[in-house]
Formats: structure tokens, sequence, C-alpha cells
């Protein structure tokens, strides 16, 4: 067999991360797992955050067939995603105070669960999103690479990294600089797997609250694909249901 490709060696260094969180984070998953089911048993509302790419999985468990309904995203406008000028998003995670004001607007309350996604952890929006949250009585679980905290300085004004204010840390494992591959001729690192590695953290987190909730004897408020047969319907009950706790509908 000849030598691997650049495609094949991605897909080797994104699975070997894959294998790497799901058995160096199982723990950690549960008890993330637990945490979103205790939030919807007690009836608290479920959010979920993050700037720029790291925004993706964030919106990834949103209004998602196969996913929980509760789960709302809280935007920061300007943040999610990469929408024009993308270099706003950037510049809006170095931005002192903005964390405190996106959250007194929002509807979180205390008892609510909040999932922070950063790959570095180190800029002041998620790290004061964390802090606040705490602050509000919410539950924080942070989607974070450990790696930056011992590879890079905090680049916000209390020195500190997200997983330093979280109540759960999901440690993605990404190296300083996501970019799994170097080639000669190349003079860029690239192929990042912080996108594919978040999401399938997000996904597994609420896989685990799922199977917590049936063990609690309570149905998981999930919804369907609309594009088979019953699905609307199926979707149309839940959010009846929950609409007290579903956000993005409004």
């Amino acid at each position: 067999m000849g030598d691997s490709t650049l495609a094949d060696q991605f897909f080797d260094a994104a699975i070997g991360l894959l294998q790497r969180v799901r058995d160096e984070e199982a723990g950690q998953i549960a008890a993330a797992g637990a945490a979103v089911a205790d939030t919807i048993a007690s009836g608290g509302r479920l959010f979920t955050f993050g700037a720029g790419h790291s925004s993706l999985p964030a919106q990834d468990v949103v209004y998602r067939a196969g996913g929980l309904a509760l789960m709302n995203l809280l935007p920061v406008p300007g943040a999610v995603g990469v929408e024009a000028p993308a270099t706003l998003g950037s510049a809006l995670e170095r931005v002192e105070g903005l964390a405190a004001a996106v959250l007194d607007s929002s509807p979180a309350r205390a008892g609510d669960l909040l999932v922070i996604i950063s790959l570095s952890g180190r800029n002041a929006l998620p790290v004061e999103m964390a802090v606040n949250a705490r602050a509000l009585g919410l539950k924080v679980i942070g989607v974070t690479s450990v790696a930056y905290t011992k590879e890079t300085r905090p680049r916000n004004a209390s020195g500190t990294f997200l997983k330093d204010h979280c109540d759960i840390v999901l440690d993605s494992k990404i190296p300083v600089g996501d970019a799994e591959l170097t080639h000669e001729g190349i003079e860029a690192p690239f192929a990042p797997a912080s996108t594919v590695v978040t999401s399938a953290l997000m996904q597994a987190t609420m896989a685990a609250a799922a199977g917590e909730l049936v063990r609690r004897g309570v149905e998981p408020p999930l919804l369907r694909s609309g594009n088979v047969d019953g699905g609307h319907e199926w979707n149309a009950r839940v959010m009846d249901e929950y609409a007290d706790r579903i956000f993005y509908r409004r």
C-alpha cells in the first residue's frame, strides 16, 4: 500500500483525538450528561455559547433532529459563526464587560445550565461569561483545550482561563494552534480538528444526558427529523410541552 494521502493523515489524526477524548474524558462526559439531566428534571433551562468557530459545536446541539429540544443558543451579536466581517468575532472575544451585558439581557437565571465552548479559553468573553453565569446561579460546563493553559497566557483582565470558572470541564485535547498536519512546501500548519472533536464531545454529552433521564424514569425531550413521517407532529408536541423553556422559536 502506498504512502497515505494528506486526507488520510487528517482522518487518522481526528480519529486519534476522538479516541483520546472517549477514553480520557469518559468520567467528565458522564458528569456533564448528569448535570444536563439534573437541569431538565428540575425544571431548568439549557443554554450553549461559543464565539467564532467555537459557535459551530454550540449551534450543532440547538434545534437538532435527535437532539434535546431544550438546548438554546446564547448568541452574542457579531460573534456567532463567521458572519462578515469575520474578524469582528475575534475582536469581540477580547472585549471586557460584554459577557455581563449579554447575560443580563438573556432569559438565563439561577438553576439553568450553560455550556461554554472556547478552544483556547483565554479571552475575556468566554471567561467572563463563565464568571457571570456562576454568579447568577447557573451551572457551567466548559469545553476547551487544557493544553492552552499550559502553553499560552490568559488574554483577559482576570489572568485566568475558562477552565478555572467551570463546574465541569471537558478537555478536547486539541493541541495549541489547532492544526493537525504539516507538509513540505506548505509554510503553515493546517487541517484543524477542533470542530470535529468538540462537536463529538457535545453530542456525547447529550447522549449521556438522555441515558441518565431514562434511568430516572424521565422521557428525554428529543426532537425528530422533520423529514421523516410524523416528525413535525412529534416536534410540535415536545415544543408545546416545554414551551416555557425553549427560546429559539420565539
